[in-house]
């Protein structure tokens, strides 16, 4: 079985810890091999022990190649598709020297070489399956860096989208309120489309309070932290504004921004002289659930008209460190829906600094106990067992030419 895919452990944010864990579950049914890139996100650098030319190891039972492509340092509209188009020109010729697959699963994104894959599959009557982990087509509304060039980009990448889930054997996504907009860009019916939920990969938390003094986190004041990726889609400039009204208002509130992305440095500057606003590099998976912890409330924030693009992976991890979370996100987004499944958080209106300072405070206040509620969700609902046994199945209908037939 051959898995491509732009991203792979030992990256920990985003889609590749779902990527690798697939990949290996998936080894219960057949040999495993794995085209990918050298870590390199979210910094948008290469990893430096990864920096050959093409690299080849074996993990936990399954071949990984990984071939070097290029990276943007300013990954945004044009560099953006030739990074996706420089991975895809590396991995067609390898197509060509591989043993001929039984099946071929491919993870959107990158569109471009998993739209490639699949057609390269297709052509040759190989079984392929699409794992859409963010839908490109409802994103290009939002991209304002490309200018005049913006309306063809749209058409162009739903054309590619909806003829990439056509041709496939079987779609395969994270969340319902996903599945419901696949099902509008083509032919593939909803009831066509398997979900499978992206599980809480990470560990329960150990020593908060310890970890929070080494930090050097007040206990005179509140930490509302937002962790993993600082993209354009994150929509964080809205927790600088909450800094600059904590700080206007004298309210007990910090705010903590932790990770690193494209947009880190954009930040930080629009974060000048702000007292009530930091920035933390990111940290080992072992600690990871502990700093979530060892902070009083946890955000997710949205960039307005994304909410049927993504369903945000860093909530799986949130859920399990029982600290409350605020959204910032469209009522009817994956996420909002979550945090009303769970019973662990609340949503607010997204560009509204204000109502999230105000949320923020009443959540990290004694009176409520939503963060506990979290843990038991994710523990009867976001099971990476569960997961990859729907995975599994999922493959095993590809392979009986089921799909989305």
């Amino acid at each position: 079985m051959l898995v491509l895919g732009l991203n792979y452990a030992p990256e920990t944010t985003g889609i590749a810890p779902y990527t690798a864990r697939m990949a290996e579950g998936l080894t219960a049914l057949a040999d495993v091999t794995v085209l990918t890139t050298p870590p390199h996100y979210p910094q948008w650098r290469v990893d430096p022990d990864h920096r050959g030319w093409t690299t080849r190891s074996r993990s936990a039972g399954v071949d990984v190649t990984r071939l070097r492509h290029y990276v943007p340092h300013n990954p945004r509209g044009v560099t953006r598709i030739l990074s996706e188009l420089s991975f895809t020109g590396r991995v067609l010729p390898r197509l060509h020297h591989l043993p001929r697959p039984d099946a071929v699963v491919v993870v959107s994104p990158g569109l471009v070489p998993a739209a490639a894959g699949v057609r390269w599959a297709v052509r040759r009557g190989i079984p392929v399956g699409v794992v859409v982990q963010d839908i490109y087509s409802f994103a290009v509304d939002t991209v304002s860096d490309v200018g005049r060039g913006a309306g063809w980009l749209k058409g162009r990448v739903r054309r590619t989208e909806a003829a990439m889930i056509a041709s496939a054997t079987g779609v395969l996504t994270i969340h319902d309120r996903m599945a419901e907009a696949l099902s509008q860009l083509g032919p593939v019916p909803r009831e066509r489309i398997t979900v499978v939920r992206n599980w809480t990969h990470v560990d329960p938390p150990r020593d908060p309070a310890a970890l929070r003094a080494a930090l050097g986190w007040p206990e005179d004041r509140r930490v509302l932290l937002h962790a993993g990726n600082m993209g354009a889609k994150q929509n964080l400039d809205v927790l600088v504004e909450v800094a600059r009204l904590a700080e206007q208002c004298d309210q007990p509130l910090d705010v903590v921004l932790m990770g690193d992305g494209v947009e880190r440095r954009r930040l930080e500057q629009a974060a000048a002289g702000l007292e009530r606003i930091s920035f933390l590099d990111g940290v080992p998976e072992a600690d990871f659930t502990s700093v979530l912890a060892a902070a009083d409330v946890l955000c997710v924030s949205e960039r307005p008209g994304l909410q049927e693009m993504c369903a945000p992976s860093k909530l799986t991890s949130y859920l399990v460190s029982g600290r409350p979370v605020v959204a910032a996100t469209a009522p009817d987004s994956a996420a909002a829906d979550d945090l009303r499944a769970s019973g662990a958080g609340v949503v607010v209106t997204p560009d509204d600094p204000m109502a999230l300072l105000e949320a923020a405070l009443r959540l990290a206040g004694p009176e409520t106990d939503l963060g506990t509620r979290g843990p038991a969700y994710a523990a009867a609902h976001l099971g990476e067992q569960q997961a990859l046994d729907g995975y599994r199945s999922w493959v095993e209908s590809l392979l009986s030419g089921d799909g989305n037939r």
